[in-house]
């Protein structure tokens, strides 16, 4: 097996190693190292990045047949001088932010975890290290936010109080006397990371728990944990959170937004709340004012156009096309115009779809519904409907195409007459 450098320091971004195997992974060149810093996925926890001899490394992972950690790379590894064996010393650089941020995720998590136990009595039961959030999964159902900020206060404190976090190997004997969250069945030494107590009572542990990832040496290196969202699944929780340099960022994030709404809107941040609501207010008003403006606008709209209509026998036409004429008020005016005696209206609108509405009179013999299956036939579109009232659509064309459409349904309802 390949040893793993990054059990023992964390803190290891450059070390050399031996080439004892190339091979292709993924339709990737890769190699196996006889020892490495390269943490694999696993555990919940992402790949490092990095180079080798300065060929970019695209992932980490692990052979499950004999357990060598293999590292896929974006180009063969070229051999050094003349000499082609795959026998031949490497450099390898570890990608120091993307660990360092992993390694402040996953003892955050850690701590997280512990609290939850402590607090609530809620282990956790999946976690996932994430590009931008992490979350763990919790066995207790419907978690809110007031229930889950003594937990946030508690694992800050912890941070605050930097305490040192000791990575170490134990025998199963050893094991029967540490109070650990969860214990797996091992044979052989496993390694267990230990939040440790306060400076003024060294020995108190706040966490012990196995673990093969990587983490930082003291508490203070995590800097801040935030729950950002908690999300209800069945019997579970979701918890999502953010540690460190990702907590920094998302306040960044989220204080320039508050700032920027807060000076649109004239108001200091912490009336926000109380801005928004106004504006709320007032946006439904505005709307029951707009709905009761454009039924006023259509019942003037519906005269013109009956005033406008073209006479075809008994029938009296209005045939129009809009240019992004919304739907519903296409079929507002259908009815609206179907109201008044010996009307048909054949109404279409041109936009991101052609939206066609016809509808005719009570008491006139002509059925609306199949003139729209002729339109919809011609434009390429489809819709139904009843005699007396019929919808469809069609994909957006051009309007001159449109207009022959409707040309040609009102020559064939003239003559129709004629005959």
């Amino acid at each position: 097996m390949t040893e793993r450098l990054y059990y023992a320091d964390s803190y290891c971004t450059r070390f050399s190693a031996r080439l004892i195997e190339r091979l292709t992974w993924d339709e990737h060149p890769a190699v196996v190292l006889d020892r490495t810093a390269f943490y694999p996925t696993s555990g919940g926890q992402p790949a490092d990045r990095g180079t080798l001899n300065g060929v970019i490394l695209l992932d980490v992972a692990v052979r499950e047949e004999d357990g060598a950690i293999l590292h896929v790379l974006s180009a063969p590894l070229p051999a050094l001088g003349q000499d082609d064996s795959p026998e031949m010393e490497v450099a390898g650089a570890v990608d120091w932010p993307r660990r360092f941020d992993h390694m402040q995720q996953h003892t955050g998590q850690h701590i997280l975890s512990a609290a939850f136990e402590r607090l609530l009595d809620a282990d956790t039961v999946g976690f996932h290290l994430g590009a931008e959030t992490s979350t763990i999964d919790l066995d207790v159902a419907g978690l809110d936010g007031e229930a889950v900020e003594p937990v946030e206060e508690l694992v800050n404190r912890i941070i605050w109080e930097d305490r040192p976090i000791r990575v170490r190997f134990v025998s199963p004997d050893e094991l029967t006397v540490l109070h650990m969250r969860r214990l797996p069945p091992v044979e052989g030494p496993l390694r267990i990371v230990e939040i440790r107590g306060p400076g003024s009572d060294p020995e108190q542990s706040f966490d012990v728990n196995p673990c093969g990832g990587t983490h930082v040496a003291r508490t203070g290196e995590i800097g801040l944990i935030k729950i950002t969202r908690l999300e209800h699944r069945g019997d579970e929780t979701r918890v999502e959170f953010l540690c460190g340099g990702r907590a920094l960022r998302d306040y960044r994030a989220k204080n320039s937004v508050v700032n920027d709404l807060a000076s649109a809107l004239t108001v200091g941040y912490w009336e926000l709340d109380q801005a928004v609501e106004r504006m709320q207010a007032e946006i439904k008003q505005l709307r029951r004012d707009l709905r009761q403006a454009r039924a006023q606008l259509l019942d003037v709209e519906v005269v013109e156009l009956a005033e406008s209509a073209l006479v075809c026998g008994p029938y009296r036409v209005v045939g129009r096309i809009w240019e992004w004429r919304d739907a519903d008020e296409l079929r507002g005016l259908a009815r609206k115009l179907a109201e008044r005696p010996g009307i048909v209206a054949l109404l279409m609108g041109v936009g991101e779809r052609i939206d066609l509405c016809f509808a005719r009179a009570e008491g006139l013999d002509l059925d609306v519904a199949a003139l729209l299956r002729e339109a919809c036939a011609q434009l390429g579109g489809r819709g139904g409907g009843r005699p007396q009232a019929a919808q469809g659509s069609a994909p957006a064309t051009e309007r001159s195409r449109v207009e022959n459409v409707m040309s040609n349904l009102l020559s064939n309802l003239t003559e129709r007459k004629m005959e």
